[in-house]
């Protein structure tokens, strides 16, 4: 069984974000880059699968600018076997990724799709629900937990009454969250080797998908800064504070 695994260029999650003067957006000059944590789970995921001899092989895929590379790279160190690039510099949108995903599944023909939840950049949580959307294929959203069994995948995914698991029929889409696993760190030999594997470079023209965005970022601006908190001597004194000054929202 082939999978296929999203991986997405994110802000290193170490960092912290700076907005741009003018406000259109966030400052990436000199920030350190990495693999969008909810999609490395959705890498260690498929490694499982394919450690258990469920999987035959795992083809990692990315989006975005040729730096993108570098995050398909970190995916072949873990264990992916080959990568595949589009190439673009446009703003991709959750449903222009969701198109060229689609595409790529059509050309590939995997029987799984595991990425992550959501990006840690936009926290969208969408384009895993549009890819299946466009494919027509079932999902299971959030997963926790994985058992495939033939051509059925089991998902256990954490809901607000405890736990649901659901029952796929393969091919499928799931998307990871962080109770999934816990990836692994790639070794060094490993990562010599990923430096050997095929990354396949392609453009969204090739695809026949226009990324253009949809949506429009009018401007960007940082929270407000919160106010210092103050320490009181006693109840008493927190009482008539709470009395006296606290706002209610």
């Amino acid at each position: 069984m082939k999978i296929l695994v999203p991986v997405k260029r994110v802000v290193d999650f170490n960092v912290k974000i700076r907005v741009r003067p003018d406000g259109t957006g966030i400052d990436t000059a000199n920030v350190k880059m990495s693999m969008n944590p909810f999609d490395e789970i959705a890498v260690e995921e498929a490694i499982r699968l394919k450690e258990k001899g469920v999987a035959s092989e795992i083809v990692a895929v990315s989006l975005g600018v040729a730096a993108c590379a570098e995050t398909i790279r970190t995916a072949l160190a873990m264990g992916a076997d080959r990568g595949i690039l589009v190439e673009t510099d446009a703003d991709l949108q959750p449903l222009a990724v969701a198109k060229l995903l689609r595409a790529i599944v059509q050309r590939e023909n995997p029987r799984l799709v595991i990425m992550g939840k959501q990006a840690i950049d936009d926290d969208m949580n969408a384009t895993g629900q549009m890819l299946a959307a466009l494919l027509g294929w079932p999902q299971g959203t959030f997963a926790s937990k994985l058992e495939i069994a033939g051509e059925v995948l089991n998902v256990t995914r954490e809901i607000d009454g405890g736990l649901e698991t659901i029952a796929l029929t393969l091919p499928a889409i799931v998307t990871a969250d962080l109770r999934l696993n816990e990836p692994r760190y790639a070794s060094l030999p490993n990562i010599m080797k990923a430096r050997k594997k095929p990354i396949e470079t392609l453009k969204p023209d090739a695809l026949g998908v226009d990324p253009a965005p949809r949506l429009a970022v009018l401007t960007v601006v940082e929270p407000a800064k919160r106010q210092a908190g103050a320490k009181v001597a006693d109840v008493a004194e927190l009482v008539s504070k709470l009395r006296s000054e606290a706002k209610v929202i």
